[in-house]
């Protein structure tokens, strides 16, 4: 995968203002066209915008430059970012807001009341819970179970609807409550033909 600056436009500015580099060079460095790099340099767009070396910025050294001019053929290779990569976030109970935890009871209280059909292990996901916490609002006795009110949580902002859908899919697959209504209409059709055939 081809890697180019974090600001492609002020560093072809930069490399033409400070270079004997061509535009298709730049272009190939920066990821722009060459007719944009030529654009930039003509003063035609981008009026306003500063130049940054890249060199600087630890995106190229001195040494691909120097190549690169002396060769209009060769084309400059990015350097390897020294960062360490942002570590993808692990799945789990998604972070709350101290300023929603608050809440977090409430939509336990409304889960329970009215998803019976979700297990403990749902909420704890959806809320970021505990199961003993589920279990004391469950029995009523919640150190401050007086001041529950059951809430819906993607109201709340604690799980998206799109979340919440997908655990009650589960959960109904689950209980095997998806077939029964195939079943009714199985049972309908074989009462109805069976009293056709009684009428005949």
């Amino acid at each position: 995968m081809a890697q180019f600056p974090l600001m492609p436009k002020a560093s072809a500015i930069w490399l033409f203002e400070n270079t004997t580099l061509t535009f298709d060079q730049i272009g190939a460095f920066t990821g722009l066209h060459p007719l944009e790099v030529q654009a930039l340099a003509d003063g035609e767009v981008a009026a306003n915008i500063v130049g940054q070396d890249p060199i600087l910025n630890d995106e190229l050294t001195q040494e691909e430059i120097d190549k690169a001019q002396a060769d209009p053929a060769y084309r400059m290779v990015m350097k390897k970012n020294a960062l360490p990569k942002a570590k993808k976030r692990s799945s789990g109970p998604r972070y709350t807001p101290i300023s929603k935890r608050g809440d977090k009871p409430d939509a336990i209280a409304y889960l329970v009341k009215n998803h019976t059909e979700l297990s403990d292990a749902q909420i704890v996901k959806l809320v970021g819970t505990t199961k003993s916490t589920i279990q004391k609002i469950r029995e009523r006795s919640h150190y401050n179970i007086a001041n529950i009110k059951p809430r819906h949580p993607v109201e709340l902002g604690i799980c998206t609807s799109e979340d919440l859908n997908k655990a009650l899919e589960k959960a109904q697959k689950a209980a095997g409550k998806k077939e029964a209504p195939k079943e009714e209409i199985k049972d309908d059709a074989a009462a109805d033909a069976h009293s056709e055939a009684q009428s005949a």
